[in-house]
């Protein structure tokens, strides 16, 4: 896989080691780069949450785009190695976090921290059911900044809610078997 824009771009990055025996389906990079246009320019000095992180392709374009953080959260301790060794290689260690936890624990610990991101992408395994265990959990405002986005990658045939509590659809965007749905909160709901 390779990096499709910005600093790094071209850059290659070597995943064998994270998908080997197992069900890892890494965003194709097609879907990073339309994410990526979907967000543009406000990539620059955000802060980027990587849910279900993976390999961390999604963070490291994130990065290389100009995000000033990621916070890659990801339970698989091979994949949390790689990750860390890529960052490394790519010249981006010093502006990366990476949590070996699952995405629910990792939610509520950083409430209580009281984070807040520009940025929120969850990608979790398409047939598994977390997007409906974790878009409530993110429906209060409390780790989302002001003018910030939720960006879920699922299945295409899978429709997901146009409302869920203070968190509204902006638009879904449809690549073959993926679709990207965005959300923000609605108006007037967060403090």
């Amino acid at each position: 896989m390779r990096i499709t824009g910005g600093r790094a771009r071209g850059r290659r990055i070597k995943v064998k080691a994270a998908i080997e025996s197992s069900s890892l389906r890494p965003t194709a990079s097609k879907v990073r780069e339309a994410l990526f246009n979907i967000i543009g320019t406000d990539i620059v000095g955000a802060r980027f949450l990587d849910l279900y992180a993976g390999t961390g392709a999604v963070g490291f374009e994130a990065l290389s785009r100009g995000a000033e953080e990621v916070v890659f959260v990801e339970i698989n301790p091979i994949r949390c190695r790689v990750i860390k060794r890529l960052a490394q290689n790519l010249g981006f260690k010093n502006r990366i976090k990476v949590y070996k936890i699952d995405a629910f624990n990792y939610l509520l610990r950083t409430k209580k921290r009281k984070e807040v991101f520009d940025f929120i992408f969850i990608d979790p395994p398409y047939q598994s059911g977390e997007i409906m265990k974790i878009l409530p959990l993110l429906s209060d405002g409390l780790i989302l900044s002001r003018d910030g986005i939720i960006i879920v990658e699922h299945f295409s045939k899978i429709a997901l809610p146009e409302e869920i509590g203070n968190l509204k659809t902006r638009k879904t965007y449809k690549y073959g078997d993926t679709s990207l749905t965005t959300y923000k909160f609605t108006e007037g709901v967060q403090g």
